[in-house]
Protein backbone atom coordinates (compact mmCIF):
# COMPACT_ATOMS: atom_id res chain seq x y z
CA UNK A 1 0.00 0.00 0.00
CA UNK A 2 2.93 2.12 0.88
CA UNK A 3 4.38 1.91 -2.45
CA UNK A 4 1.54 2.72 -3.83
CA UNK A 5 0.96 5.37 -2.06
CA UNK A 6 4.32 6.67 -3.62
CA UNK A 7 3.81 5.77 -6.94
CA UNK A 8 0.18 7.64 -7.14
CA UNK A 9 1.76 10.79 -5.28
CA UNK A 10 4.88 10.95 -7.91
CA UNK A 11 2.15 10.61 -11.20
CA UNK A 12 0.04 13.92 -9.14
CA UNK A 13 3.37 15.40 -8.78
CA UNK A 14 4.44 14.60 -12.74
CA UNK A 15 0.74 15.86 -13.61
CA UNK A 16 1.31 19.34 -11.67
CA UNK A 17 4.16 20.62 -13.06
CA UNK A 18 2.95 19.56 -16.23
CA UNK A 19 0.20 21.85 -15.52
CA UNK A 20 2.45 24.65 -14.10
CA UNK A 21 4.23 24.35 -17.70
CA UNK A 22 0.96 24.40 -19.81
CA UNK A 23 -0.15 27.13 -17.92
CA UNK A 24 2.98 29.44 -18.07
CA UNK A 25 4.17 28.85 -21.20
CA UNK A 26 1.98 26.52 -23.44
CA UNK A 27 4.02 23.86 -23.33
CA UNK A 28 2.42 20.54 -23.13
CA UNK A 29 6.03 18.19 -21.67
CA UNK A 30 3.74 15.04 -21.44
CA UNK A 31 2.03 14.85 -25.34
CA UNK A 32 5.49 15.95 -26.48
CA UNK A 33 7.95 13.53 -24.53
CA UNK A 34 4.86 10.42 -25.54
CA UNK A 35 4.61 11.45 -28.80
CA UNK A 36 0.95 10.21 -29.25
CA UNK A 37 -2.33 11.70 -28.54
CA UNK A 38 -3.15 8.30 -27.86
CA UNK A 39 -0.44 7.86 -24.89
CA UNK A 40 -0.68 11.53 -23.69
CA UNK A 41 -4.53 10.67 -22.96
CA UNK A 42 -3.19 7.39 -21.59
CA UNK A 43 -1.46 8.98 -19.33
CA UNK A 44 -3.44 11.59 -18.13
CA UNK A 45 -5.63 9.05 -17.25
CA UNK A 46 -3.35 7.40 -15.34
CA UNK A 47 -2.63 10.28 -13.66
CA UNK A 48 -6.40 11.08 -12.86
CA UNK A 49 -6.64 7.61 -11.33
CA UNK A 50 -3.54 8.38 -9.09
CA UNK A 51 -5.77 11.31 -7.72
CA UNK A 52 -8.79 9.59 -6.45
CA UNK A 53 -6.35 6.92 -5.41
CA UNK A 54 -4.90 10.00 -3.46
CA UNK A 55 -7.75 11.35 -1.94
CA UNK A 56 -9.08 7.82 -0.39
CA UNK A 57 -6.96 8.86 2.57
CA UNK A 58 -8.46 12.62 2.49
CA UNK A 59 -12.12 11.14 3.18
CA UNK A 60 -11.20 8.74 5.81
CA UNK A 61 -9.73 11.51 7.68
CA UNK A 62 -13.32 13.16 7.65
CA UNK A 63 -15.22 9.91 8.87
CA UNK A 64 -12.32 8.38 10.93
CA UNK A 65 -9.83 11.22 12.15
CA UNK A 66 -6.61 11.78 10.52
CA UNK A 67 -4.65 9.48 12.65
CA UNK A 68 -7.28 6.76 12.31
CA UNK A 69 -7.03 6.88 8.91
CA UNK A 70 -3.12 7.19 8.41
CA UNK A 71 -2.75 4.27 10.61
CA UNK A 72 -5.74 2.54 8.42
CA UNK A 73 -3.23 3.15 5.46
CA UNK A 74 -0.07 1.50 7.17
CA UNK A 75 -1.91 -1.17 8.38
CA UNK A 76 -0.62 -4.54 6.97
CA UNK A 77 -2.62 -7.42 7.38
Amino acid sequence: MRNMNLVTLALIILGGLNFLSMGATGYDVLGTVLGGALLARLAYLIIGLAAIWQLMPGFQSLTLGEVDAERHLHHHP
